[in-house]
């Protein structure tokens, strides 16, 4: 990959790096307009302010736009998440293998046993 490569997705990864960005695109992903609060409903607990300025980023990197019935994303936007819709497939495989993994280290953990109090010598007091 090539320098102008390198920036571009580092441009690109910085932009949907920021809080809650790709929720945002993610919540239009259906096709259908979003009012501002339908949207901040869609995204879940993103304040307004944050919520704004998201998509101010957004349309500036033409990602989403305002039309007559409320926010919706560009082609460029739909073209970007039609590219990461696989996202969603791997996402699944994946957590499947997390919890298969955290299933299996907890299996190999030897268990401790259990040591009553009374069994424990008496704290020494310093002097």
């Amino acid at each position: 990959m090539g320098s102008k490569e390198n920036v571009a997705i580092h441009q690109l990864l910085a932009l949907l790096e920021a809080r809650y960005a790709l929720r945002v695109l993610w919540s239009l992903r259906d096709g259908h307009p979003q009012t501002f609060r339908l949207l901040q409903d869609s995204v879940g607990g993103i304040t307004p302010n944050t919520l704004n300025t998201r998509i101010k980023e957004l349309r500036e990197a033409e990602l989403l736009t305002h039309g007559s019935d409320g926010y919706i994303l560009t082609p460029s936007g739909t073209d970007l998440l039609k590219r990461l819709n696989d996202l969603q497939a791997f996402a699944g495989k994946w957590v499947v293998a997390q919890a298969k993994k955290n299933a299996a280290k907890a299996a190999e953990k030897p268990a401790e046993p259990a040591v009553s109090k009374a069994a424990q010598p008496p704290a020494q007091a310093s002097e």
